[in-house]
């Protein structure tokens, strides 16, 4: 598996970073890549929560069934691929005030062995490094924009 770790501070309290992160339907907002994120029966969050995710990264586009397999609210949100390319990311909150909040995220991912592994690898690994900094800005900028209007 190949981590990718990354840790970041917002200007928003943890309880409204937590909840647009957990909002299925906010993903493909600010997940860079990600055009589809699509509940798989009927629950939308928390433990043993699934989704269909599409993720567009160069020219390939990258199909996994997600599950939610750690969720303790305002704390941590890890997602683990049942199918598809195997994945995993892993969202940690820790409160930084009233009104900050540090979010680390690791993300994990194994691409198939063969010929079109090392292929997909070539395609996908000069993406990824920009995808994280893309992901984390855009989040950041998304809930700072939202506690700037609550407030």
């Amino acid at each position: 598996m190949i981590h990718i770790r990354h840790s970041a501070s917002a200007a928003a309290p943890i309880e409204v970073v937590f909840a647009y992160i957990d909002d299925h339907s906010t993903v493909p907002d600010w997940m860079f890549g990600v055009s589809q994120f699509t509940p798989v029966g009927e629950f939308t969050q928390g433990l043993g929560a699934q989704f269909d995710a599409v993720m567009k990264i160069g020219p390939a586009s990258l199909e996994s069934r997600l599950e939610v397999t750690e969720w303790v609210e305002n704390e941590v949100i890890t997602l683990s691929s049942l199918g598809g390319v195997s994945n995993s990311s892993s969202w940690r909150f820790i409160r930084k005030g009233d009104s900050a909040t540090e979010l680390s995220v690791d993300f994990a991912y194994q691409l198939p062995g063969g010929l079109a592994g090392k292929a997909l690898g070539r395609i996908v690994e000069p993406f990824v490094g920009t995808a994280i900094k893309n992901t984390e800005e855009t989040l950041r900028r998304n809930v700072e924009e939202i506690y700037a209007r609550e407030a």
